[in-house]
This record gives C-alpha cells, sequence and structure tokens, in this order.
C-alpha cells in the first residue's frame, strides 16, 4: 500500500553485494509496497543503481534474498525472469533513446519486441499515442531524438516504459541535467502516473526537492545499508548527524554505520 503497510511487493534481506574488494551492501533489508513512491537517497557510489540493476537481474548479489511479488529471484527460470521484466519497467539516467529511430518508433520498440504476437500494429500504434499524450508529448512520434531538449527526452523515455504498462517503474536520477521547469515537469509526471496508473515506483535521485515532493517515503544509503527510512517529515525533523548533513547538503561523516528495520 502507498501509505506503506501491507505485503511488501518488493523485499530485499541481507543482501550482499561487493565489486573485488569494495563492498557495496553488507546487509541491505527493504520493503516497497504496492503503490508506493518510494526515493532512494545517498551519496554517489553508495550503490542507489546497483539496488535497481539487481532487482531486474541486470546484476547478481552475494547473499540475501530479493523478493518480487514473492518469489525468490535466484529460484526463478530464465523465461520466468524475462516475464518479470515486462512487469519492471527502467527509466535510465540518460533516457537511452535510439538515435537512429523517430520517438515514435522508440516508443513501439518494447511493445514489438515482446507482444509481437499479441498486439496489431494498429493497437501499437494507438498506445504509441496514448503514452506520448501522457507525458505531454503529443504528436512527436516523426521527430528524431536528437530533434528534441533534454526535458523531452527524458519525458519520449518516460513514455516508452509507460507504453510497457508495467507494475513497478524504476527511475534512474530522472531530474539530472534538467532545468527547474523541466524537473518540475518530471516530478508531476511522477506524481500523476502513481496517481492515475498506480504504479509502484522507486526514483533514485540526488534532488532532495524532487525526493520530498514525489515520495511517499525516503530511504537514505550508506555505508552499506539503509540509514533511515521513513516520510518526509522524519526526514526533515531527524537530529541523526548523518542524515541531517545529506539533507543540509553538508559534507557525510564517515563512521559506524546504523541499520533501521524496514517499515
Amino acid at each position: 500500500m502507498a501509505d506503506g503497510t501491507g505485503i511488501p511487493l518488493i523485499s530485499f534481506r541481507g543482501v550482499k553485494k561487493a565489486f573485488g574488494g569494495k563492498v557495496v551492501y553488507d546487509g541491505l533489508d527493504l520493503d516497497v509496497y504496492r503503490g508506493e513512491t518510494l526515493s532512494v537517497l545517498g551519496p554517489s557510489g553508495c550503490g542507489k543503481s546497483v539496488m535497481l540493476k539487481m532487482l531486474i537481474g541486470l546484476l547478481g548479489y552475494d547473499e540475501g534474498t530479493i523478493h518480487f511479488d514473492g518469489r525468490e529471484l535466484k529460484t526463478l527460470e530464465q523465461r520466468e525472469m524475462s516475464l518479470l521484466r515486462i512487469r519492471i519497467a527502467y527509466l535510465f539516467q540518460s533516457a537511452a533513446l535510439f538515435d537512429s529511430m523517430s520517438v515514435g518508433d522508440n516508443v513501439a520498440y518494447g511493445l514489438r519486441e515482446r507482444f509481437w504476437d499479441t498486439m496489431t500494429e494498429e493497437a501499437i500504434l494507438a498506445r504509441v499515442s496514448e503514452s506520448l499524450e501522457r507525458v505531454g508529448l503529443p504528436g512527436t512520434e516523426y521527430m528524431m531524438p536528437a530533434d528534441l531538449s533534454g526535458g523531452m527526452r527524458k519525458r519520449a523515455g518516460l513514455a516508452r516504459t509507460l507504453a510497457l504498462r508495467p507494475d513497478v517503474l524504476l527511475y534512474d536520477e530522472p531530474t539530472t541535467g534538467l532545468d527547474p521547469i523541466n524537473t518540475g515537469r518530471i516530478n508531476e509526471l511522477i506524481l500523476s502516473i502513481q496517481k492515475e496508473l498506480g504504479i509502484t515506483s522507486v526514483v533514485v535521485t540526488h534532488d532532495m526537492r524532487t525526493a520530498f515532493h514525489v515520495s511517499n517515503r525516503l530511504l537514505l544509503l550508506g555505508r552499506g545499508r539503509v540509514h533511515l527510512v521513513g516520510g518526509s517529515g522524519e526526514f526533515r525533523a531527524t537530529q541523526d548527524p548523518y542524515v541531517r548533513a545529506f539533507v543540509d547538503g553538508k559534507v557525510l561523516e564517515e563512521g559506524p554505520s546504523r541499520s533501521l528495520a524496514p517499515r
């Protein structure tokens, strides 16, 4: 549920991940609830994007468990993992549009790849048009990515993920490099997508304004594990020095880690 109660849709328990001698996670515990928007915060290099990539199987994990809708990822066969990836859409930081394809073909790409045997071309084009309109880009099907501004490229990438009708949407730094106006547009889109479509969203961001604006809950990663998870009020009121420094944009002091249980 969006208020952070009920049965989690996604659960990380005791997850450990290292690259050589660099430990990224040393016992990650986290729940994400159906229909909520959870913003994931933390300093650069703390593993925010690694978390998303482990969830969709782009990266493995060394120990622990990750459950999605009651299934542990390591128990899934290749076909089952492919079906899971249909339910989880990933919006890359750069939008990752194919420069050689029109905007319409970019948005249609996943539909043609995944539903070639169940969707007609007419249905695909209708879904493309609907998705572009939802992100404020109606009539841009024949434009090329090079003709789009940075904010428009982000929205076109978002349209491509929405076209797949996912249950979960993973945003990797959705407002990075955008001016305040386009940042505001993306923030409002994240809110409207949750409200109108009920999609569960995990937003990796450095932008505290975005996190406070779009989230039901926020999570701060630090020193290999969850440092704090809670509502915006808890983050604004906390006197924890590590969290306080991050919220206020100050230098984070290193020291012993502290892990709070998921809510």
